[in-house]
């Protein structure tokens, strides 16, 4: 079955960085794209950013743009979202998703940016 599993969330500061992980299993992952997502208290969950299967082309929310950055590496199954110069307001629980056949979503890891 369909497995995607999210790791690298935590708490740091204004201005820092983090970098998460999605490891994937259960589909061949090198046909797919894959894609971030977010769902912040109170709010709507919203795309971050996604990348096509081969890598070759990305898309970013706008209000990350510049900061974060998605990749992949179909060897290993995983893509990854570099989150540089990190706000406040991108505190959220950070999902993967996948749609293959359907949408598979993973668990989430949460991340909180605070002093």
């Amino acid at each position: 079955q369909v497995q995607l599993v999210e790791s690298g969330g935590g708490l740091v500061q204004p201005g820092g960085s983090l970098r998460l992980s999605c490891a994937a299993s259960g589909f061949t992952f090198s046909r797919y794209t894959m894609t971030w997502y977010r769902q912040a208290p109170g709010k709507e969950r919203e795309l971050v950013a996604s990348i096509t299967n081969t890598g070759g082309r990305t898309n970013y929310a706008d209000s990350v743009k510049g900061r974060f950055t998605i990749s992949r590496d179909n060897a290993k199954n995983t893509v990854a979202l570099q989150m540089n110069s990190l706000k406040p307001e991108d505190t959220a629980v950070y999902y993967c998703y996948a749609l293959t056949t359907k949408g598979y979503w993973g668990q989430g890891t949460q991340v909180t940016v605070s002093s």
